[in-house]
């Protein structure tokens, strides 16, 4: 990790500090959108280019990853990685929103659902499923988000789309009753899926199997690919200290590594497609390494960020054996 520091400028003069360039891994707060959180690290990196590599709806809190300047360009691959989840589903009462926001939409008593009932609907919602998204997501349909028709009233039906629940375990069952009286079941949960899968569908899912409707109570996101929790900070400690991972120390921990040499790496930087080793034929996007000295991620008033003693020079893909470029960083 580097952390942010203003550039001195020469005596009598006043220079902008330069913007810092990388990932930031902020634990979001409830009641927050990812935009939010967008805009607040714009005035604390003082720089307009910032975006995230996939939402985390308002009411969850965890791992979101900003990227800054350059590693903005990043986001769109860091975005299809696995993610996984806290949270707590309540059996026996259904939501317009699958989640805790929405008005109630019915109740029912679950306080009779045996343990073994919910082990099988589980069951059932792990492994490659075809899930649909909640009707208030962010999910387009027709170029209008999901969330605006229902908000609007209108009556439309989402298509279900794959998704992969790696894992879905249930690590506590209470008892409780809900504010109206009805005797519901909480599930403490975790869940590691897909990129695109919806923890308050699963809860809404779950629920509709066992005919006593659910939703989703609480949700904390506890890693995105392989940032964790750990190393987030929340908006306040950014604010005070702004805490940057380098693109390249980024690009290492999430993606396939492959060094070339300064012939190929100038090759590579000149738009020729390298041919590819084999053992990256099914990797995916692939970070690119060059020689040190080669032009690399670098915050502000710091020395360029190097891994390894490497230098990051792009992002590439295997395309009938040869390197396709998809974004490049020298």
């Amino acid at each position: 990790m580097t952390r942010s520091t203003g550039t001195a400028g020469t005596p009598g003069t006043t220079r902008r500090p330069t913007p810092p360039d990388g990932l930031v891994i902020v634990d979001k707060p409830s009641g927050f959108t990812s935009h939010d959180v967008v805009a607040k690290m714009r005035g604390i990196a003082k720089t307009r280019r910032v975006g995230h590599a996939g939402t985390l709806d308002p009411m969850a809190t965890g791992v979101l990853v900003l990227g800054i300047e350059r590693a903005t360009k990043l986001l769109g691959h860091l975005a299809l990685t696995e993610k996984e989840y806290l949270g707590t589903i309540r059996l026996g009462q259904s939501t317009l929103t699958d989640d805790a926001e929405g008005e109630i939409t019915s109740s029912a008593d679950a306080s009779r659902v045996p343990r073994a009932a919910v082990d099988a609907g589980i069951a059932k919602l792990s492994g490659a499923i075809m899930q649909v998204p909640s009707k208030v997501s962010a999910i387009k349909i027709n170029g209008v988000r999901s969330y605006k028709r229902a908000r609007e009233g209108e009556e439309f039906e989402i298509p279900a789309r794959p998704v992969t629940v790696s894992s879905f375990t249930v690590y506590d069952v209470r008892d409780a009753v809900a504010e109206n009286g009805t005797p519901v079941l909480d599930l403490v949960v975790s869940v590691v899926c897909s990129s695109g899968t919806y923890i308050r569908a699963l809860a809404r899912d779950l629920g509709a199997d066992l005919g006593v409707g659910g939703h989703l109570t609480a949700l904390r996101r506890t890693r995105v690919g392989p940032y964790k929790l750990d190393t987030a900070k929340t908006l306040d400690q950014l604010q005070q200290e702004l805490t940057v991972m380098p693109v390249a120390d980024a690009a290492t921990a999430a993606f396939p590594r492959w060094d070339v040499d300064e012939r190929r790496a100038r090759l590579l930087l000149n738009g020729v497609r390298l041919d590819m080793p084999e053992e990256y034929a099914e990797a995916g996007p692939v970070a690119v390494f060059g020689p040190a000295g080669e032009p690399s991620s670098q915050t502000a008033g710091e020395p360029s960020s190097q891994s390894a003693g490497a230098a990051f020079l792009a992002l590439v893909e295997a395309q009938k054996g040869k390197a396709k470029s998809l974004a490049v960083f020298a």
